[in-house]
């Protein structure tokens, strides 16, 4: 699923997130060293580390709060590891802001004040776990295109109406899929060797996202476990899915194509 907070298609969330897990791990360095030397340069070192590390976490959160909200697909086992994350990752910056308010405002002593910091280290390393496991095994933020598939196509439409415009007769090549938000629903219109088709975008096995998957000869794999289903009327043609996917109907006319709901 291609990342919607990117720059020319590099998801700004992965870059970002670098800095606070550079600037704490510094910290926790620092402020080791400061014991073991009794230096208060490497204290002070640590305490600007650490006010930025805060700053960079915050900051690295937006775009990862917008992927939450338009890249995960939705109930799937990925939104469910998703929100783990952020709540391991705002834990994360609770610890290393209480350190950073006992360093200035307390006479705390240094030996207590690393104790939140090495939990804030520990957390950072299961949340870093899991954001990996989104992103090269989830593929939240990856454009897997694959040959002929053409270039990435998402829309959001608002309609009321059982019948609705959704792309030019010619826009999709054949076995390129688009993704649709119609109504808050997600549906994938895609062009087969003989017709326009469309299907649900949730896979009935975890919830991956299908338009994220690739599509040849009538047959959409999903791009977490390889589930296969038929585009023409969603059975499943290999597992480790169950279930079948919802498949709609569409029409051509006038040198545009329509979903029509049921």
């Amino acid at each position: 699923m291609k990342s919607k907070a990117n720059v020319k298609g590099h998801p700004l969330h992965p870059i970002l997130v670098t800095f606070p897990i550079a600037f704490f791990t510094g910290t926790l360095l620092f402020d080791i060293l400061s014991l073991c030397y009794r230096s208060w340069h490497f204290w002070w070192m640590g305490s600007y580390l650490e006010a930025l590390g805060i700053l960079c976490g915050l900051l690295a959160a937006v775009p990862g709060f917008i992927d939450y909200l338009y890249t995960v697909p939705p109930k799937s086992s990925g939104s469910k590891r998703a929100i783990t994350h952020a709540l391991l990752n705002v834990s994360m910056l609770a610890f290393f802001t209480i350190a950073l308010v006992l360093r200035h405002y307390t006479n705390t002593s240094a030996a207590v004040i690393i104790v939140p910091e090495v939990l804030g280290f520990i957390v950072i390393c299961i949340a870093g776990w899991l954001g990996g496991t989104l992103v090269y095994r989830n593929q939240i933020g990856v454009d897997p295109r694959y040959a002929d598939a053409g270039k990435w196509k998402e829309m959001t439409i608002h309609s009321s109406d059982n019948r609705v415009e959704v792309c030019g007769i010619n826009d999709l090549k054949a076995n390129q899929m688009k993704l649709l938000h119609l109504n808050g629903k997600r549906i994938v219109i895609a062009r087969t060797e003989d017709a326009y088709v469309a299907f649900d975008d949730h896979c009935s096995h975890k919830g991956g996202s299908l338009a994220g998957g690739s599509m040849i000869c009538g047959t959409v794999q999903c791009p977490w476990h390889g589930s296969q289903f038929s585009v023409i009327d969603g059975k499943v043609k290999a597992g480790p899915a169950k279930a079948q996917i919802e498949t709609y109907k569409t029409e051509e006319s006038n040198g545009k194509v329509y979903l029509v709901l049921h």
